[in-house]
């Protein structure tokens, strides 16, 4: 093993911090490595190699020496913190009307919800500190709420730029009336977990099949003209076969469906104990699977525009006529602009935001097109793919949590999502 950057971690098990290094084995994969000197050594798989791990670090400095010592144990934003908050996650109950195996928040809980003033004083201190957020509002399942419109509108009147909902859609399939009025308060993003197209991932990852449920949902909120996200948690030897079918799928809801936005399993909140590092899907093994899978080229996948380029992956497609995607993006021919805060807001919304619905330009668009053909394609015809690789106790990486713009509300704090979440293994 060729140790290539330095950094800092934790101790999976006492989350202590500790120096730590990238190191590079002789077949190109990359490892975290740290020692605990309470509880040992361990290293767990970064990078398999498949994408080529310079290129796409490009421009990403490494830790100075005297950085990273007090991640993430002084999060709240601490001073060393590299990124404004791109998106602000509140969590509004912990209830919820599933009990998956996978679950950041642990959500099922028989809490009582927060009360709705407590909601809109976090909103408040959300907006002071963190500017004109996109807000997510999560759980738990956030449309157990019968307030959630209220929390909603309540949010844009305090000056959050978008707002959108983390959900299961259980709700919005079975009370059309309820999505109507989410809608109507000025809900932006519908945050949809979509895990798959086959039933045996819902039972294997939600416990129940739920897949009609879930095209449902997406029916609901296309006839509200809410913009759809789905957000399928990816696990080795459960759904990894079935990205290309899942992109299919999407293609062929779009405009209802704005994008995908995949996040390989994690293991920190709920999860089953056994395995969590030889089951280990690297950010760069998603990206070639969607790649083969799907017929797309591996160039298309941009590191994420928000935060450090480890975390994630953005690329925006055509869907042709056919189904086919036409890459609109780039990573041999793009600048590596991060962009401010705002910046990066605007993107995303632009591409999992639903634009008002128009008439399609006459003339039969597989021809050649005209410019007025063309912009309302970018508006409606578009699909984007994108990725949060989160980090745990294993794999954290203080380089990659300075940079985080993911950032969650609690008690009067805003910390990194993976600061938040972080527990031992």
């Amino acid at each position: 093993m060729i140790p290539i950057r330095k950094t800092r971690s934790v101790c999976p098990v006492c989350l202590q911090n500790l120096p730590a290094s990238l190191c590079q084995d002789e077949n190109g994969r990359i490892f975290l490595e740290k020692s605990c000197p309470e509880h040992g050594s361990f290293r767990t798989l970064i990078w398999q190699g498949t994408v080529d791990f310079d290129q796409w670090l490009l421009g990403a400095p490494p830790l100075g020496k005297d950085d990273g010592w007090h991640c993430p144990q002084n999060c709240g934003i601490c001073p060393e913190h590299d990124s404004e908050t791109c998106c602000a996650l509140l969590e509004v109950t912990r209830r919820c009307n599933l009990r998956c195996r996978y679950c950041f928040a642990d959500g099922g809980t028989k809490e009582t919800d927060p009360d709705i003033q407590e909601m809109k004083k976090a909103i408040r201190d959300i907006v002071s500190q963190c500017g004109e957020p996109l807000l997510q509002l999560s759980g738990g399942e956030p449309t157990l709420r019968d307030d959630l419109p209220e929390l909603i509108c309540y949010a844009k009147e305090a000056g959050c730029s978008y707002v959108q909902i983390n959900t299961n859609g259980i709700r919005l399939a079975q009370e059309p009336e309820y999505a109507r009025s989410l809608a109507q308060a000025g809900l932006d993003i519908v945050f949809l977990q979509f895990d798959g197209t086959r039933e045996d991932i819902y039972e294997a990852l939600r416990g129940k099949p739920l897949l009609q449920t879930k095209l449902e949902a997406i029916r609901v909120c296309s006839s509200f003209n809410l913009g759809v996200t789905l957000v399928p948690t990816v696990v080795r030897g459960v759904n990894d076969d079935n990205l290309g079918e899942l992109i299919s799928l999407a293609a062929s809801l779009v405009p209802g469906v704005r994008g995908i936005h995949f996040q390989p399993v994690s293991y920190f909140g709920r999860y089953p104990k056994e395995g969590c590092s030889k089951d280990r899907y690297t950010l760069d093994q998603l990206m070639a699977d969607i790649s083969d899978q799907a017929e797309i080229p591996l160039e298309s996948f941009m590191p994420s525009r928000c935060d450090h380029p480890l975390c994630g992956f953005h690329a925006n497609y055509l869907v042709e006529p056919d189904g086919t995607l036409k890459p609109l993006t780039s990573i041999t021919c793009s600048a590596r602009s991060r962009g401010t805060a705002r910046d990066n807001r605007e993107y995303v919304a632009r591409h999992w935001r639903r634009a008002p619905m128009e008439t399609p330009p006459a003339g039969d668009l597989s021809s050649e097109m005209s410019f007025d053909t063309f912009l309302w394609l970018m508006q409606h015809g578009c699909l984007s793919l994108s990725a949060m690789a989160f980090q745990d106790a294993m794999n954290l990486n203080a380089e990659r949590l300075r940079r985080c713009s993911l950032h969650v509300y609690d008690r009067g704090k805003i910390k990194p999502f993976c600061a938040k979440y972080l527990s031992p293994i």
